[in-house]
């Protein structure tokens, strides 16, 4: 099952589990914002994670984080979306420079 790490705090997160809900297509929401083993579980894969590095040199959190049922990271959650066959609605930027979160 893909797992979307993520918060109902960030735009792209709502517009990425909008795009999956409408579809039907299963996923699990891990909200780390809602508790504190889930931040921890994805700091601790953000920090050893290459994918991450320019997140983090951004200043920004890098959700929406989608881990595929391969065990694949991506932010890419777009991508994933067409991968199933979905069309993505992008959300608003919610870091502090408008890219992303």
């Amino acid at each position: 099952m893909i797992r979307i790490y993520g918060s109902p705090h960030c735009p792209d997160c709502v517009a990425c589990k909008a795009a999956f809900d409408e579809k039907g297509t299963p996923y699990e929401f891990i909200d780390i914002t809602g508790s504190m083993p889930n931040l921890k579980a994805f700091l601790k894969m953000r920090d050893h994670l290459p994918l991450f590095e320019e997140v983090k040199e951004r200043g920004s959190v890098g959700i929406p984080a989608i881990e595929k049922e391969d065990g694949t990271i991506t932010l890419d959650w777009e991508e994933v979306l067409k991968e199933y066959g979905m069309t993505a609605q992008p959300g608003k930027a919610c870091s502090l420079d408008g890219k992303g979160c």
